[in-house]
């Protein structure tokens, strides 16, 4: 055999052995966490978009009773990857992929209009730090859960939305435990896992500025959309560019 054929043979098994890894490291699964005051309904347009381009995508309905109650509802699903995932959350959801995050599976963080904790914050530290533009959240009669009164759902959520489809939202919102509001943070997964932050300019339920500062403090690649705090919804193709510019890099890192 000659010298020339046994390069030739090597170099290509050498090839075939990085396109095997480059495969290996491809990340194909998305799993969404929707925010408070929502459920997962609204990222239906995303979602399919994600689809359409070829990854799969789950999204997590958390009962939203407590954020150690979201966070096993959170690797539960985690648990069924197969392979390397793309963790997103939206607002509150930022605060529950903050701590889920840690799972050896995710690859990535997307933070949509979300809270992004540091240890020992709470929402309700961080949303107290800077109001945001709504303050129409309400309580339920026994004191121990919170939502977003209907009639004011559409301007503080959802502005940017079809007047039906901010309807919808308002109706099919998901009461949130105040407990959840409160519960601390342990060590942020984002300090070992990269991140990606959307910041939505109009927001009226977390101030843009506070968006900002959070994705600032974690390092995050910042894109800022001119959308509600339904930006999930409301400029479904715009987020899901994000979330798979997010995938496409972390997979191509990880080679």
């Amino acid at each position: 055999m000659n010298r020339h054929y046994i390069s030739t043979l090597a170099l290509a098994f050498a090839t075939s052995v990085i396109a095997f890894a480059a495969q290996a490291a491809e990340v194909k699964n998305i799993v969404i966490v929707h925010g408070a005051l929502a459920d997962g309904s609204g990222w239906r347009k995303a979602s399919d978009i994600l689809v359409q381009r070829g990854f799969n995508v789950t999204i997590v309905q958390e009962p939203i009773t407590s954020l150690a109650d979201d966070i096993a509802a959170t690797n539960r699903v985690l648990d069924l990857q197969d392979g390397p995932t793309l963790l997103v959350g939206h607002s509150y959801g930022g605060m529950v992929i903050t701590e889920a995050g840690h799972s050896p599976v995710v690859a990535g963080l997307v933070y949509v209009a979300a809270f992004q904790p540091d240890k020992g914050e709470s929402l309700l530290s961080l949303a107290s730090s800077k109001r945001a533009g709504g303050m129409n959240i309400r309580e339920t009669k026994d004191g121990k859960y919170l939502y977003l009164d209907p009639a004011a759902f559409a301007n503080d959520f959802a502005a940017d939305l079809p007047k039906d489809d901010a309807a919808f939202l308002a109706r099919s919102q998901v009461f949130a435990s105040k407990d959840a509001f409160t519960e601390k943070i342990g060590d942020p997964a984002w300090k070992t896992k990269q991140s990606w932050s959307i910041v939505a300019t109009e927001d009226r339920s977390i101030n843009p500025e506070l968006e900002r500062e959070m994705a600032k403090r974690a390092g995050s690649v910042v894109t800022e959309i001119k959308a509600s705090h339904a930006v999930f919804a409301s400029q479904a193709e715009k987020v899901a560019d994000v979330i798979e510019t997010a995938a496409r890099h972390v997979g191509t890192q990880s080679k």
